[in-house]
């Protein structure tokens, strides 16, 4: 190993070396930036009270959005405060963390909450940041039989953060009340009462935004957001199915098959790839037989001779054994393409995560802006298609066409066993997520979907 290749290695490990000492402080960071995000929108939209359905006067689409961003924040916080935790049993934290500037956006908002970032030592400014985490999650943990909109973190989780952050402050004697009101002990604490109807407050506060001058600014910003959303939404479904088939075509016409064509010689190679196929042919080799005998008997076609007859009869076997020589060969050049297909697909996947989070709030926002009618039409048309009555001869010619494609034999016990069972496990699952999910989220869509159904 020359000296250059010596000094990049090194380096590498310097730097592999440097960011797993910073993991402690990285994650930190990562979670406080997200607290932060959620105190924002808790300040700017819903009057710096938690984000439900009762504080802010919004429709279901608006809603369904700061869910789906509640929802992201704290599952950040949570996996960022579990990898804190377990980083902090190996690293020590440096000294520096909250200490090194941050970017110009995040600190107006740590200078409002009390966090400067010049006038106190690093142990303070991790404190003062898993206080200030803790206070934006705790909203959402101890009332979370009120919101059903938030994921419930593990208590061993949060009793470890707590544990942590508590201890390593003053070991302040109350925080063992407050890990058992975390751990499971049922929270008898109740929300805010007002002196006022919230339809009064709510509507006051609509009618304060309104009045603001930068009210149609706000507006338009929500628009072009939308705007932006529907587009890159549109732009990803269509990159999820055109690129998986293009990639599909390309491959099995110019990669595998060339190479399946190469591999496979056709005067050596199997002219059946299964015994069904086999038997498909020697039927329709036995169907022009008869088709030419009867032709002949009725005097339709020359009377022809038994060497004509068979000569006849060579010829069509030969043009069979050609067409499902080309099918078998058809049939593993399928598998390859699919399975590269499938590939594209999931990278697809794997390096759009961000488009994934915009395609799934766009989905929540068309189907919670859909009308109880709608959404019970739906539904009933969803059921009746795959788990109704119906639904097994679409089963069936789905299977035996995908067999098909494949070149596998279509497997008749296999094929009743499954059309047996995926309905009917379908079916349960989908019964359960009206009754978990839906249920709570649009009750009067479950009741028009009873109504119709009846």
């Amino acid at each position: 190993m020359n000296t250059s290749a010596w000094n990049r290695f090194v380096k590498y490990l310097y730097s592999a070396n440097q960011w797993y000492r910073d993991t402690p402080e990285r994650a930190l960071e990562q979670a406080y930036d997200a607290a932060l995000a959620i105190k924002a929108i808790e300040d700017e939209h819903f009057g710096g009270q938690r984000i439900s359905d009762r504080s802010g006067d919004y429709g279901q689409s608006t809603l369904s959005y700061f869910k789906s961003e509640l929802q992201k924040y704290l599952k950040l916080i949570h996996t960022r405060m579990v990898e804190f935790n377990a980083s902090r049993y190996f690293l020590e934290l440096p000294d520096r963390v909250g200490a090194k500037p941050q970017a110009a956006n995040n600190s107006t908002e740590r200078r409002q909450h009390g966090l400067g970032l010049d006038d106190r030592d690093g142990a303070s400014l991790v404190f003062e940041k898993l206080e200030f985490i803790d206070g934006v999650i705790d909203k959402y943990i101890n009332n979370n039989k009120s919101t059903a909109i938030v994921p419930v973190f593990s208590s061993e989780n949060l009793q470890l953060k707590s544990t942590n952050s508590t201890s390593q402050a003053n070991g302040n004697p109350g925080s063992a009340n407050s890990l058992q009101t975390q751990a499971g002990e049922v929270d008898t604490n109740s929300e805010e009462v007002n002196l006022l109807p919230r339809s009064l407050l709510g509507t006051l506060s609509r009618i304060t935004k309104e009045l603001n001058p930068e009210a149609e600014k706000d507006v338009v910003k929500n628009f072009r957001n939308s705007q932006v959303k529907t587009v890159i939404s549109l732009r990803f479904i269509l990159l999820l199915i055109l690129v998986p088939l293009l990639a599909n075509q390309i491959s099995k016409n110019f990669i595998v098959g060339p190479i399946v064509d190469h591999f496979r010689v056709p005067e050596e190679s199997r002219i059946f790839i299964n015994y069904e196929l086999e038997e498909e042919a020697f039927a329709k080799l036995e169907q022009f037989e008869q088709h030419l005998k009867f032709q002949k008997l009725i005097g339709i076609a020359p009377s022809l001779s038994e060497e004509e007859t068979e000569k006849k009869i060579t010829e069509k076997a030969v043009e069979l054994a050609e067409e499902y020589r080309s099918e078998s060969g058809g049939a593993i050049k399928n598998i390859f393409a699919d399975l590269i297909s499938c590939f594209v697909f999931v990278w697809i996947l794997l390096v759009n995560k961000r488009e994934i989070e915009i395609l799934k709030s766009f989905m929540d926002d068309v189907v919670y802006g859909l009308s109880d009618s709608a959404k019970a039409f739906i539904i009933i048309l969803f059921t009746d298609v795959f788990v109704g009555f119906h639904s097994p001869h679409g089963w069936e010619i789905v299977l035996e066409g995908l067999s098909r494609h494949l070149g596998l034999p279509e497997n008749r016990q296999f094929i009743f066993l499954f059309i047996a069972t995926f309905p009917v496990i379908l079916d349960t699952v989908f019964k359960y997520w009206i009754f978990r999910y839906l249920n709570r989220s649009s009750p009067s869509a479950v009741a028009t979907y009873k109504n119709m159904n009846e």
